[in-house]
């Protein structure tokens, strides 16, 4: 009988299987809605950053959120809050939507979703890919995924934005369906961003001793608790931030126009 060391060419080989894969399930289901969903979510993205009807007191919609210049509406900007001054007339998502659009593009559950749906590496566990190399995230551009972290902070600003217009569409309508769209969109995004590994980590994932740390630990286990919902929080509160942002600005075209709007 033959015996293969861990270094002898039979063991550095893959096994030899013809077939594409040996799954007999609808493993195809969810590279395939993934890539529909994200599709469609792009679509609208874009459209909403060139689309100028984002703002109608006291709605901001989250897309364009916060207005960074003067050519804005007065109550649309942050405090009145301008430091782009009057020379910028583009779209005031141009400014900002990288920020929240690179912390999904290189959170965890989306680079897991979006390799199977759009690069199909893998398009499925137990699926064969059809590149003929593998090499991870260790070279550009992936590599590039690990300012994650860095994204994250952002992401803190732009959930306590988002916040700040919910608290000032309350104010201006407590009794608007806009008002509580907004409150729960707020909501939903800062607890996908709470629920963020990278968040998990600085909370409390270098502590030796929780014992010494208690309020930390305390943290530690509710970000944790969180994390367990992340691929949820990423879709739901995907779902809501465009949900709320066609809402603001269908009612800022008037199409949208009925009593406690």
């Amino acid at each position: 009988m033959t015996q293969t060391t861990a270094d002898s060419p039979a063991r550095r080989q893959r096994a030899q299987i013809k077939e594409r894969t040996l799954r007999t399930d609808q493993w195809w289901r969810y590279p395939l809605i993934t890539f529909i969903i994200f599709t469609a979510f792009l679509v609208y993205a874009t459209w909403a950053i060139f689309d100028t009807d984002y703002f109608v007191s006291p709605y901001h919609a989250p897309f364009a959120s916060p207005c960074l210049a003067t050519s804005c509406p007065p109550e649309s900007r942050l405090f009145g809050f301008a430091p782009f001054g009057d020379w910028y007339t583009l779209p005031p998502g141009l400014l900002i939507l990288g920020l929240p659009a690179g912390f999904r593009f290189t959170c965890y559950y989306y680079r897991k979703a979006y390799y199977r749906g759009f690069w199909l590496s893998p398009p499925a566990c137990g699926v064969n890919e059809p590149h003929s190399k593998y090499t991870g995230e260790s070279r550009f551009p992936l590599i590039l995924q690990n300012v994650h972290r860095y994204f994250f902070y952002a992401a803190i600003v732009v959930g306590l934005v988002l916040a700040i217009d919910a608290v000032k569409a309350l104010i201006g309508n407590p009794t608007g369906l806009g008002t509580w769209i907004l409150i729960a969109n707020a909501v939903l995004i800062n607890l996908y961003t709470l629920s963020c590994h990278s968040c998990r980590h600085i909370t409390a994932g270098r502590l030796n001793h929780f014992s010494k740390h208690p309020v930390r630990y305390r943290a530690w286990g509710f970000v944790s608790k969180l994390n367990a919902k992340h691929q949820e929080l990423a879709l739901i509160s995907m779902f809501s931030v465009m949900g709320a942002d066609l809402y603001v600005r269908l009612v800022a075209k008037g199409i949208i126009n009925f009593p406690f709007a």
